[in-house]
């Protein structure tokens, strides 16, 4: 096992590997089931799958974390490939809603199926008792404190 540098960037280097294989494997998978979405493009439509009703525009860009502008490029791509459509708000005509439509929802399920994938491939050198250690690591990291089991000990249950 390689031992990390004092400040860290060993390790920095390597999560950018990591990133940079999971990004590979991904687009390998997506091309595998014959889906020509981009990377911002999968990221809206898997956004848009969380709302309960339709999201404006501004909605998106507050959530995606970008300029309105770019949520209309994205937006624009997506509706010309049917994947989504856009709608008047029911209760304030000057108000346009983002919806996902049935080849929108066809491209989520498949989405989901590459993803999946792509993370099997990547984690099969992994054993059962490394990946919980991977997952509680990656919790860590991400929400900046371990998640806790009921005895108080770090746990993660795992899903690909």
């Amino acid at each position: 096992m390689t031992t990390p540098d004092a400040d860290g960037g060993l390790l920095a280097e390597q999560l950018l590997r990591l990133t940079r294989r999971v990004h590979r494997i991904q687009k390998h998978h997506l091309q595998q089931r014959g889906l020509e979405i981009t990377p911002a493009q999968s990221r809206l439509l898997r956004t848009l799958a969380h709302y309960d009703t339709p999201p404006r525009m501004a909605d998106l860009a507050e959530r995606l974390e970008v300029v309105p502008r770019a949520v209309t490029t994205l937006v624009d791509a997506l509706e010309e490939s049917g994947r989504v459509r856009r709608a008047p708000d029911p209760t304030n005509r000057r108000v346009i809603r983002i919806e996902v439509t049935d080849e929108g929802r066809k491209v989520l399920r498949e989405l989901h199926h590459a993803r999946r994938s792509a993370a099997e491939e990547i984690l099969a050198p992994l054993s059962g008792e490394q990946r919980n250690v991977l997952g509680g690591l990656l919790d860590t990291l991400v929400d900046g404190a371990p998640v806790p089991s009921a005895d108080g000990a770090p746990v993660a249950e795992r899903r690909c």
